[in-house]
């Protein structure tokens, strides 16, 4: 097919009558596809469920450190599990606490702390300073904006480029300006667009001059082993960068194993310098007695080493690979060339970003949930909803079936087309 840009008007209404009978006719099948979020679907759960009965297999619930996991203790995690997170972020494990069941909740956690009490080195809790901001390179996770939203920080939007955020904006935006507190980042496979940040951009953000002295990095790590590959993309360690240019304290590390075994029985883990990990410490020994040991020593036991862990995602890859491909392949063949989209070809993560023309997203997506195709909203990988262009939509391929998949594409290629022919017939009208 053509370039759209080269059709005359009755040309993209012939096609457009065309593509409405096929639209129509799913439109009559009553489906209800849904892509709308990043699930694990069962099959890759199903890897996970030798972890169900490792400990009674194993005969004892104690900890290496002879603790019963069953009793209370253990603020900031067992030792085993520290000594095995510490190994898939490549930090110390001192410098690692272990949370609950989600690296999500240990975000909102970590916001909310900041905003009550100060981070490590703050003259003031955030929360009574007249403002708040955050840095939101975008498209980027929703739930991050959700967090700001309500506690009340104001977000700004900086663009996501090809080997990360743009750093010549936020250098400058952090050296200016004292409010600006944070920033978040899903630094490897990013938040849709499946993006891993360059050397050069870590080292920025290690070096770079900010004028507020308790600034910090959230440096969401979620994807730091979900590869689609043998060759997988390789991230600059942040910690150590931070260290090496004298600010140790700036970062905050996450990552979970929520997409790794049970979505919802996972394991959330927090890293950082030993300075912030020790003021966090004593105010989480004000909010629980530590988190589930018998969740964690599980976790260890199954898992038992890095190396059986990267074996473990690669059968997640063999699972997940096919639905990218599916997705990749039809919009190369329903899209390509014709100069309505374009698209992010992931080596990682659990996304794939779709970019339409300017001022078609909100339509597209409407129009594949009229014909039973649900999609993340448009707007929701920017701050407050709003995407400036109105073009991003999210694509999350990990949980419909291969069958479904397929077809739920070939109706969101559908409603791009159609939504793109008419933005064209209404540019040429005016002219």
């Amino acid at each position: 097919m053509s370039d759209y840009a080269s059709l005359n008007a009755a040309q993209l209404k012939e096609l457009q009558t065309e593509l409405l009978e096929k639209y129509n006719t799913y439109k009559q099948e009553g489906l209800k596809l849904d892509m709308s979020r990043g699930k694990p679907s069962p099959e890759q759960l199903n890897l996970s469920n030798g972890m169900l009965d490792v400990l009674t297999s194993n005969g004892t619930l104690k900890a290496a450190d002879g603790t019963d996991v069953r009793n209370y203790g253990g603020l900031d995690g067992l030792p085993e599990a520290k000594d095995f997170f510490s190994q898939v972020l490549e930090v110390k494990p001192e410098e690692i606490i272990i949370g609950g069941n989600s690296s999500l909740n240990l975000m909102h956690d970590t916001i909310a702390r900041a905003m009550l009490l100060g981070v490590y080195g703050s003259n003031a809790p955030w929360g009574k300073l007249p403002a708040v901001k955050f840095l939101c390179p975008s498209p980027g996770y929703d739930r991050h904006f959700s967090i700001c939203e309500l506690f009340g920080i104001e977000m700004i939007v900086v663009d996501m480029k090809a080997d990360g955020p743009d750093m010549d904006h936020i250098e400058k935006l952090v050296k200016e300006d004292e409010a600006i507190k944070g920033i978040w980042c899903v630094p490897k496979y990013s938040n849709p667009d499946g993006i891993t940040y360059s050397d050069e951009v870590v080292e920025r953000f290690a070096k770079m001059e900010t004028k507020a002295d308790d600034f910090r990095i959230f440096w969401d790590d979620a994807y730091t082993v979900h590869h689609l590959t043998d060759e997988p993309d390789r991230l600059k360690n942040i910690l150590a960068a931070c260290k090496a240019a004298g600010n140790a304290d700036r970062v905050f590390m996450f990552t979970s194993t929520s997409k790794i075994s049970f979505a919802g029985s996972g394991i959330g883990v927090f890293a950082s310098s030993v300075n912030n990990v020790n003021f966090i410490k004593k105010q989480l020994a004000m909010q629980t007695i530590g988190s589930d040991k018998i969740n964690q020593l599980r976790h260890v036991r199954f898992f038992k080493n890095i190396e059986n862990l990267k074996l473990h995602m690669k059968k997640q890859a063999e699972i997940i690979k096919p639905k990218f491909d599916t997705v990749l392949s039809k919009l190369e063949s329903e899209l390509g060339g014709k100069n309505i989209a374009s698209w992010f070809k992931p080596n990682g993560g659990y996304f794939i970003s779709l970019n339409t023309l300017d001022g078609c997203a909100k339509a597209v997506v409407q129009m594949a949930k009229d014909a039973g195709v649900t999609l993340t909203g448009a707007g929701a990988t920017y701050p407050y909803g709003n995407d400036p262009k109105d073009r991003n939509i999210r694509i999350a391929p990990t949980y419909p079936s291969l069958e479904e998949l397929e077809k739920a594409m070939e109706i969101l290629c559908l409603c791009v087309q159609l939504v793109s022919i008419e933005k064209k017939l209404s540019e040429q009208a005016v002219r």
